[in-house]
């Protein structure tokens, strides 16, 4: 969490997906310390440590339990806000999978897509008939979905996340409903906590600032893109990789030169 003072955010309603832990907890968190009163939904039965976390912040944090692939979840936590508007959807829920082409089984690519892809598009299919003009949606996407990173299923499915967000700008818009998508980096999360060391070693070393980010460093990019503060951005993509997806070869390069 922050020291950020954000317009539009308190006393607004937002769903933030993924959020039992790691990155989506933080950005849940941030929301709820700006006054806003938060809907985060996770796999989990429940989020115990979330759910204290938030206890003494400014907003109110009520979390339930989601499969975003299910069409049916979202039917019923729709019905579940009664007609409460909902000011902004983040769409954080994403897994990966670590097969190379030529490795990677059909049904482990089908539910990489059915999170970080279907999942997203149902949220948005779901809670848009809650939503006014000045409405915000922030995406997640991933390095990996500017890159041609190794790991074939979700670096597809971020490069498809790409194409529904800017899809969704273009619809959206007259409506007054912003789209935006964060890239976050290497970013210190249960997902890449669960990598190779070597693959943390060789994100860190092409990295211009040369150090891993923080689930806080996006949950900040994050509630400024909801808040009034980004009233005239939809179709931003903003990395919050050090650099890594525009300067990593580059940095490599210079450090070896250096």
């Amino acid at each position: 969490m922050t020291d950020l003072r954000l317009p539009g955010i308190a006393d607004r309603l937002f769903v933030v997906t993924g959020a039992g832990g790691g990155q989506g907890a933080e950005e849940a968190l941030t929301l709820t310390s700006l006054g806003a009163d938060v809907v985060a939904v996770d796999l989990a039965e429940d989020a115990p440590e979330l759910r204290e976390r938030a206890a003494p912040l400014a907003g109110s944090l009520a979390y339930r339990r989601l499969d975003v692939a299910r069409e049916e979840d979202w039917t019923a936590l729709a019905a579940s806000l009664d007609g409460r508007r909902v000011r902004g959807l983040v769409n954080n829920a994403g897994i990966t999978h670590r097969a190379r082409i030529g490795e990677l089984a059909r049904a482990d690519w089908d539910r990489v897509f059915a999170v970080n892809v279907t999942g997203a598009m149902l949220g948005i299919h779901a809670l848009l008939p809650l939503m006014d003009a000045g409405s915000s949606i922030v995406n997640i996407g991933s390095v990996a979905g500017l890159t041609g990173h190794y790991t074939a299923a979700y670096t597809a499915s971020k490069w498809a996340l790409r194409g529904l967000t800017h899809a969704s700008v273009t619809e959206l818009g007259p409506r007054g409903i912003r789209v935006n998508l964060v890239h976050p980096g290497f970013i210190r999360t249960p997902m890449t906590a669960s990598a190779p060391p070597a693959f943390a070693e060789a994100s860190t070393a092409i990295i211009p600032l040369h150090r891993v980010g923080e689930a806080v460093e996006v949950a900040g990019i994050v509630a400024f893109l909801l808040s009034d503060a980004a009233a005239f951005i939809t179709g931003a993509e903003i990395g919050v990789d050090g650099g890594q997806a525009l300067s990593g070869a580059a940095s490599v390069l210079s450090d070896a030169l250096r």
